[in-house]
């Protein structure tokens, strides 16, 4: 499986032909983790593997809470594994909705 394949709309910013596999990948993953959908998952894992997402996935800038919460579950980790959950944590907000 090819980048190409990914949704359009998850690189709407950005020319998807001149990503990086390698040098962009916790880009793509977070991309595809935040706007994808199950195919794009699917595309995701045949081209970087389980362990390689896991490793990516926890250092990723930002995760909604939905998405955070379900890749904690997927990949069998604390959500303060995640960078974004720490980062989060880190600001004070006097309310949180």
């Amino acid at each position: 499986m090819e980048l190409s394949n990914l949704s359009q709309h998850l690189f709407w910013d950005i020319d998807k032909n001149k990503l990086d596999r390698e040098k962009h990948k916790t880009l793509i993953i977070e991309r595809v983790m935040n706007r994808g959908n199950l195919r794009d998952l699917n595309i995701l894992l045949q081209i970087y593997g389980m362990e390689a997402i896991k490793r990516e996935i926890v250092n990723v800038g930002y995760l909604d809470k939905k998405t955070l919460n379900w890749a904690a579950l997927f990949f069998n980790l604390k959500k303060s594994d995640f960078k974004c959950y720490t980062k989060i944590q880190s600001n004070q907000v006097h309310w949180n909705f």
